[in-house]
Parts: C-alpha cells; sequence; structure tokens
C-alpha cells in the first residue's frame, strides 16, 4: 500500500474513537410530554447525549426508597421513546415514603468507563423535589460523574 493511501486509510479508522471521546450527559424532563404517544404516561423522560448529540447509550436506573420506616430498592426499566437517546421512566415503585432514583447514562465497556449519573428526588407526595447531575472540576470544566453513596443516602433523608 503506498504512502499516500495509507493515511488516509489511518485517519478514517481512528475517527469512529475520536468522535467518542468525552463523557455522556444525562437530562431529565418532567413532565413528560402529554402529546408525544411514546412518553404519554411516563413519570419522566431521560435524555442521553455525548457532547449535544442525542446517542443511544445504555441506561440503567434504580429506586431507593424508604416507605413506613422500611428501606426498599429496586431496579428500574426504561421504554425507548422511538427517538435516539430518549426513554421513558414509569412509576415502578410504592406511593408513599421518600423516593431516590438514580439514573445513569454509560459510554464505553470498561467499569469505570464514562458515565454521567442523575439523583431525582420524590417527596412522599410523589412530587419530584429535587434533579442533580453532579459534576467535578477537570481539564478547565465541569464533566459528570458517578453518585456517591454518600449522595445517595443524604438525598434519601432530606433536608435536616
Amino acid at each position: 500500500m503506498s504512502r499516500r493511501l495509507a493515511l488516509p486509510l489511518l485517519l478514517a479508522l481512528l475517527l469512529p474513537a475520536t468522535a467518542l471521546a468525552g463523557p455522556p450527559w444525562i437530562t431529565i424532563e418532567l413532565p413528560a410530554n402529554p402529546w408525544d404517544a411514546a412518553t404519554r404516561g411516563a413519570f419522566l423522560v431521560v435524555h442521553a447525549y455525548h457532547h449535544g448529540t442525542p446517542m443511544g447509550a445504555p441506561l440503567t436506573g434504580t429506586a431507593d426508597g424508604i416507605v413506613h420506616g422500611q428501606r426498599r430498592h429496586l431496579t428500574l426499566a426504561f421504554e425507548p421513546a422511538g427517538r435516539a437517546g430518549v426513554y421513558a421512566l414509569r412509576k415502578q415503585w410504592e406511593d408513599g415514603g421518600r423516593w431516590v432514583l438514580r439514573l445513569t447514562v454509560s459510554q464505553g465497556d470498561h467499569p469505570d468507563g464514562d458515565v454521567a449519573e442523575a439523583l431525582v428526588v420524590i417527596g412522599e407526595d410523589g412530587s419530584v423535589t429535587g434533579v442533580t447531575v453532579p459534576t467535578s472540576a477537570e481539564h478547565g470544566g465541569r464533566f459528570p460523574r458517578r453518585v456517591t453513596q454518600a449522595e445517595l443516602d443524604a438525598a434519601l433523608r432530606g433536608p435536616r
């Protein structure tokens, strides 16, 4: 192969990896749009991005609650909403008590791969009382990071 073809070929092979560099981002939409058939009736809608571009990244979530003095934990299921990076979350937790949803968008296959996480706090009346996306300062900007167990526990306890 000539050197003339080798460089463009090498660049073409590297571009997909370069295009995915950097962390994902997560946003929470609520209430869900009642006129969108894919999200109608959802508790909230999750949007996953790579920089500003919607991406169909793996999405996982858990709900931790305290109901009648008992700690509860469950894994959440999401429904694709027919657009890249858009997922509907329907209510899957018990009424009453305080709940914290931990929603995670992943990018990359390694255990500490790039993630963006959101905490959604639900009060005893069932309404959302807060949404946070933890970040840390790195490389001259703010980047998403994993939620710590202490942050989840504090959100579950509520304001003191």
